[in-house]
């Protein structure tokens, strides 16, 4: 028998297991777990997630096919490099996507759409209600819901090809995103404000008024990374000298 019909050593055929190996490893380079930049050694990997290389092979070119992760030829794989240039390009398509399908929602909105919105936005402002008292515990729920409140806005747009390469402009912001938290804090109450904001513009079907929203509640995540953020710092080789 092959792989793909084999159950692995925890029980999942090999097709689950192959898609368990990608959720886990797209999870850790949209969080920063593995950083922009960073080898991916094939035998590192297969300890660090315990499946076979044949399945990191194909996880890995599947990873290659999002943009999350570059194919060196002989030199393997490397998770896909950061740059100021690289996230301005992403905010700039990110802002196009969003703000075409928040409009496009608005034309198209009905009861259903602006259920899905209130939904969404009262799990969101729940979460951000308590983050602060545990980010550890609760900043991956934040991720989630706040996804979920986007995802919402835009959910009438009437586009399936739209919502799709939002997903993707989503997933590479996020990266950056997360790579800005590991050095510092994001001002939540001016999110907050922001989700709020939105939710107003939404409810009040002010199509104009909810795409600039929008606008900048993306620009202004984005000009909260420093360029020194989203770099691998290299490692230290022996003790600092003394001056």
């Amino acid at each position: 028998m092959t792989e793909r019909s084999q159950p692995g050593e925890d029980g999942l055929s090999a097709p689950t297991l192959a898609e368990a190996t990608h959720a886990r490893l797209r999870s850790d380079i949209l969080t920063g777990a593995l950083r922009p930049g960073e080898r991916l050694k094939l035998e590192a990997l297969r300890d660090r997630y315990d499946v076979s290389v044949n399945t990191l092979r194909e996880t890995l070119s599947r990873l290659v096919s999002e943009g999350l992760v570059a194919n060196q030829g002989q030199r393997g794989f490397m998770v896909v490099a950061a740059s100021l240039a690289d996230l301005r390009d992403i905010t700039e398509m990110r802002k196009l996507l969003e703000c075409r399908a928040v409009r496009l929602s608005v034309e198209h909105a009905d009861l259903e759409w602006e259920s899905r919105v209130v939904a969404a936005y009262h799990k969101l402002s729940r979460i951000e209600e308590v983050v602060e008292q545990d980010p550890g515990h609760w900043g991956t729920q934040l991720e989630l819901y706040n996804r979920q409140f986007h995802n919402a806005l835009i959910s009438a747009c009437g586009s399936r090809w739209l919502m799709t390469f939002h997903g993707v402009m989503y997933d590479q912001s996020l990266r950056y995103r997360m790579l800005a938290f590991r050095v510092r804090d994001f001002p939540r109450e001016q999110s907050r404000a922001e989700h709020r904001a939105l939710l107003d513009a939404a409810l009040a079907r002010d199509a104009e008024r909810l795409a600039a929203i929008v606008a900048a509640h993306i620009t202004k995540g984005a000009e909260l990374y420093q360029e020194e953020n989203l770099s691998p710092r290299p490692a230290r080789r022996g003790p600092k000298p003394k001056k």
